[in-house]
């Protein structure tokens, strides 16, 4: 049985990301390929304890949520049945809101990104993307959406935060240019263009054999 897909959708929060991913497996549902969504952090135990962190309901040094982040994204890979590696395994194509660049954006903030991708190390050895999106729009106008959708701020969720988070996204990009496929979308444009774009940068890989 032919391996699935993994495509990861990568951006700041309010970029639009987890909609584009919405489209894009509707998109391959219509044209006959099984496709399954998922998320970082997970569901799971430690992608709950994540989230609450990230809340501000439990405090956490960066370190420390840096190497829960990693704990979970090695779950979220190799869990039996439901994990991403399973599903590949099974001819699913999975789409992904966040993955490892979303570590080395954010975490690089308060540590080096040669250390948060050391931290990252094994979960790029046991899966890269076949192709990582990055849904590029203006920090401010994340900002914006991001407090029309909701009243409470993540943690992450401040203009100056926002800015060097892209920065810090863009640096990561030009470290790995040679080991990783990254495609820039520029996420300022409605929906449906965002949405064109995306189609047209990913289309070639579902072409039906």
């Amino acid at each position: 049985m032919k391996t699935g897909r993994f495509v990861v959708f990568e951006g700041l929060d309010g970029s639009g990301k987890t909609t584009q991913m919405a489209r894009v497996q509707q998109r391959l549902t219509h044209m006959g390929i099984g496709a399954d969504t998922t998320c970082e952090p997970t569901d799971g135990p430690v992608g709950t304890l994540i989230r609450q962190i990230l809340e501000g309901r439990v405090s956490m040094d960066p370190r420390t949520l840096a190497a829960l982040f990693a704990a979970d994204r090695t779950d979220h890979l190799v869990a039996p049945d439901t994990g991403v590696k399973a599903l590949m395994e099974k001819g699913r194509t999975v789409l992904c809101d966040r993955y490892y660049f979303s570590s080395y954006a954010y975490h690089a903030m308060d540590m080096d990104l040669e250390w948060v991708m050391t931290l990252n190390a094994v979960n790029a050895q046991i899966l890269k993307p076949d192709l990582t999106l990055f849904i590029d729009v203006a920090p401010n106008t994340c900002l914006e959406r991001i407090r029309a959708g909701r009243t409470h701020l993540d943690l992450f969720e401040k203009i100056d935060i926002l800015t060097r988070v892209r920065d810090n996204y863009f640096a990561a990009f030009e470290r790995l240019k040679d080991q990783e496929t990254v495609k820039v979308v520029d996420g300022n444009a409605s929906e449906d263009a965002v949405e064109q774009a995306i189609w047209h940068g990913i289309s070639h890989m579902f072409t039906k054999e």
